[in-house]
């Protein structure tokens, strides 16, 4: 059978919303084609097995929230302060709320490595070389205070997506009250100049 890239995004697509809707557990290969709206049977034609779709996903999941190379360019030509890392973390955090359903998928991909070693190893190596690029972006790229800075960054970001994900309206009950609270968590961990 010919492989149609478009297919098997669409096909990972499905499966992000799906994963993000139900859970893992309610992610299968009939619910998949379901929700991609392909005839039964498309989803295992493209992956293996359930693990395999779960690590293409994984891949698929950061690549479908990468931002935008022309805006990271743009955003980049500004000097390195920490009023751009401010920036920088409501374009995370706005990205995050437009696409809701492919943090929540990572969450629940999260969970499955804690579940599963097999999965566990390679998904921590995907989450490993994806803290070390924001880390590089971080002391690389001349921003305010080194690596240690950047990690707790990461930490904080992350927790603040998933609580903010996940039960909306605890931390922040609108937009701006979020904007807010994104701004004191860079201000008291990314020093000034």
């Amino acid at each position: 059978m010919v492989r149609n890239d478009t297919r098997r995004s669409a096909l990972l697509d499905a499966a992000t919303e799906l994963l993000a809707d139900v859970g893992a557990r309610g992610m299968t290969f009939r619910a998949v084609d379901e929700r991609a709206g392909t005839p039964t049977g498309t989803a295992s034609n493209y992956f293996r097995s359930r693990d395999e779709l779960l690590v293409q996903l994984c891949d698929h999941v950061f690549d479908r929230l990468m931002p935008d190379p022309a805006d990271v360019e743009q955003r980049l030509a500004a000097p390195r302060t920490q009023a751009l890392e401010t920036t920088l973390m409501h374009d995370l955090v706005d990205r995050a709320v437009a696409d809701r359903s492919a943090h929540l998928a990572l969450f629940e991909l999260r969970m499955e490595a804690s579940r599963h070693p097999s999965l566990g190893e390679r998904f921590t190596t995907r989450f490993r070389q994806n803290l070390e690029a924001v880390t590089a972006d971080h002391v690389d790229g001349g921003f305010p205070g080194g690596s240690v800075t950047a990690h707790v960054l990461y930490l904080a970001m992350t927790g603040l997506l998933f609580e903010h994900l996940t039960m909306s309206g605890l931390h922040a009950s609108d937009e701006s009250e979020l904007r807010a609270l994104v701004t004191n968590v860079v201000a008291h961990i990314v020093p000034e100049r």
